[in-house]
């Protein structure tokens, strides 16, 4: 056999579904794909910008198609609504995915619409998946010929518009977010499949026990296709039981092992989740902060990250008032690398509790940014005679660190009244410690040697 002829075996081989062998070829097709419907009475959740009498609802009800991005998790009905919109508006649609489409592709597609428009007086919706893999100027391919009415534009992505799209295309075309759906709702999306009699399932008399049932929805986690991928697996497996096949919690237990939670390395959710993590944290909320750590560990999210951003956070909001917090998250990083999941993330999770504890200050944060501004301000000034380092004797003879008070040498190893300012420079205050935890001592501290220092002017000026 030819290497060409062992290419196709086994390409037939790892495409080819085996368990219906005499349904034909419309089963092959995946189970959310054979399903998809194709009017609103079909098209479950999304209410908040599909119920009576809202504006995208409208606009599909009465054929008028816009440019729009769809913005929203995987299976949320993104693709459905771009292919219900080209039915209802009676549009030739064109459908590609930016992972595997380029620049050749988008001019084949405008080719197309133009001929239908020309030949067929038929507009063309042309609908971009995963929209926020392409470039700036791949999207930017798109502009002529949605300003001239050549295409209506649907883009879907699963990441923030505002981040990963050209702000030309956005002024072209109104955002939709679409949003996880609600348990009732995929519950409803499950129950049609199994009712259906031309997706497969409907014909094949299967039935899904309550328990089975509310597993899928849980691992499907808002998904509708990823409840559709797991309710065909648990049929492919279910056995006969007289005239019925039945899905068990057993089976649902089987296929939805390994399921995770919705959680995208990197993207919306993850910086979401970990936005949540870190206020949850300020907030003095210790409940809650475990609950956005788990959901992220859960989510697939490397231990490491979080003892990281744990440790700034140790800083950031509670710093000076009580410094064992860096202390602690230093160790429980170093715990982690040492024992790995899960053990280390327990030392993760007790950091965690430990700042949501703790007494809260931003003081260093907040100074250390008026310190900042400061720098940029004002530029490199000249570092003062008395607080230069004199290593050298010319050094010496030039006056470097000429009457500099070592403070150890004077009262409470104070140097009232000295300057530690660029000479050009007003004197600032950045630091003013929180009246909690140990700045609160520290303040009292701060206060003392300010009187001292003022003491000391009013004595020079006597």
């Amino acid at each position: 056999m030819s290497n060409d002829g062992c290419r196709r075996n086994l390409a037939d081989l790892f495409t080819q579904k085996t368990v219906r062998k005499d349904t034909g070829d419309e089963l092959n097709r995946p189970l959310a794909d054979r399903i998809r419907p194709d009017s609103l009475d079909g098209f479950f959740g999304q209410q908040h910008l599909l119920a009576e009498g809202k504006p995208l609802r409208v606009a599909i009800e009465q054929g008028r198609a816009h440019s729009m991005i769809f913005w929203g998790p995987p299976g949320t009905g993104k693709t459905t609504l771009a292919r219900m919109i080209a039915q209802t508006t009676d549009a030739h649609f064109v459908s590609l995915s930016a992972v595997m489409a380029g620049i050749k592709d988008v001019r084949a597609a405008v080719a197309e619409a133009k001929q239908h428009r020309e030949v067929y007086d038929r507009r063309t919706v042309l609908f971009l998946d995963e929209v926020h893999r392409f470039n700036k100027s791949q999207q930017d391919a798109f502009l002529p010929f949605v300003e001239d009415g050549t295409l209506t534009f649907i883009g879907a992505t699963t990441e923030n518009p505002s981040f990963e799209l050209n702000n030309a295309l956005l002024s072209r075309a109104r955002v939709y977010v679409l949003k996880p759906l609600e348990s009732d709702a995929l519950g409803d999306v499950i129950a049609r499949a199994l009712q259906d009699a031309s997706c497969g399932l409907g014909s094949e008399n299967i039935t899904l026990d309550a328990d089975a049932a509310e597993l899928i929805v849980m691992a499907a986690d808002g998904d509708a296709r990823r409840a559709l991928n797991l309710l065909e697996l648990a049929a492919d497996l279910a056995p006969a039981s007289g005239e019925k096949r039945v899905i068990t919690r057993a089976i649902a237990t089987d296929v939805a092992q390994g399921s995770r939670r919705r959680f995208d390395k990197q993207g919306e959710y993850f910086y979401d989740q970990i936005s949540a993590l870190h206020k949850s944290i300020r907030g003095s909320d210790p409940d809650a902060s475990l609950y956005w750590l788990m959901r992220m560990l859960d989510g697939g999210c490397d231990p490491r990250y979080v003892a990281r951003r744990i440790i700034r956070v140790a800083s950031e909001d509670i710093g000076n008032a009580d410094p064992r917090a860096l202390r602690l998250c230093l160790d429980a990083l170093e715990t982690y690398e040492r024992l790995g999941s899960p053990e280390g993330e327990l030392a993760i999770a007790q950091a965690v509790v430990f700042l949501a504890c703790a007494a809260k200050s931003n003081a260093v944060y907040k100074a250390s940014k008026s310190a900042a501004a400061d720098v940029a301000e004002f530029g490199s000034l000249e570092v003062p005679m008395h607080l230069r380092n004199a290593p050298t004797r010319l050094m010496k003879e030039l006056g470097y660190g000429e009457q500099y008070r070592y403070a150890h040498d004077e009262e409470d190893a104070l140097a009232a009244g000295e300057t530690y300012f660029p000479d050009d420079m007003p004197a600032r205050k950045y630091y003013y410690p929180v009246p909690r935890g140990l700045e609160l001592k520290i303040g009292e501290k701060l206060a003392q040697i300010a009187r001292r220092n003022e003491q000391n002017k009013e004595a020079d000026n006597d």
